[in-house]
């Protein structure tokens, strides 16, 4: 990147001469769905994979800053989900004809809202059903369902995605959760890319203490 230009989260098509990769924030329309700068889909029409999110459950889709997201990543929401404690699982209340009244948030499974944190990386066709919190720094790998929580800097791969390991030791994670380096000014972070883009993590330990 050019050292005159100010990376702009606004900017929909953020790649020069790529009309496949968007910037999500400026492409939201629906109030419910709450996205932070510079997160990325390797698609367009980012609202399109969001599905099954009916007003009247209220749910919402949060996702942090720096987030990158591949294409084919659809998230499932609440409103997918059927009542299970009754003998029909049909939803008679949202078909023409059927005289159902449309049943009380406390008798369907509802799973609250979807988070996503900060600099998390979801694969291709990855599916992420609704209620899942998924921390900072997570990595959910190609094609996973997931159905659960996901802790902070871990990787998870499967159906149902199932934990393979922790990225780093918890010191690191421990100074990267207190850093927050996506929540700094654009100047700070080129400042840090190249202690953010490091591979020699007793490097990076000892310079986020110096800096916190």
């Amino acid at each position: 990147m050019k050292k005159d230009i100010q990376p702009n989260p606004n900017t929909i098509f953020p790649v020069p001469n790529v009309k496949t990769v968007t910037y999500i924030k400026p492409t939201i329309k629906n109030p419910n769905i709450i996205v932070g700068d510079f997160t990325y889909f390797a698609d367009v029409d980012f609202e399109k994979h969001v599905t099954h999110h009916y007003d009247f459950n209220g749910d919402k889709l949060i996702i942090g800053k720096f987030c990158q997201i591949g294409a084919g990543v659809e998230f499932v929401m609440n409103g997918a989900n059927h009542q299970m404690n009754a003998v029909s699982t049909f939803p008679f209340y949202i078909m023409d004809g059927f005289n159902q009244d449309v049943p009380s948030k406390s008798e369907m499974p509802l799973k609250g809202d979807t988070i996503v944190g900060n600099d998390v990386w979801i694969g291709q066709n990855v599916t992420i059903l609704a209620g899942v919190h998924i921390g900072d720094g997570a990595i959910i790998g190609a094609n996973s369902v997931v159905g659960s929580n996901v802790e902070p800097y871990t990787i998870v791969v499967g159906n149902p995605a199932k934990p393979i390991r922790k990225r780093f030791d918890n010191e690191l994670i421990d100074l990267l959760l207190k850093f927050k380096w996506w929540d700094k000014s654009i100047n700070e972070i080129n400042e840090l890319i190249p202690i953010l883009t490091c591979s020699d993590l007793k490097k990076v330990k000892a310079e986020i203490k110096s800096r916190l």
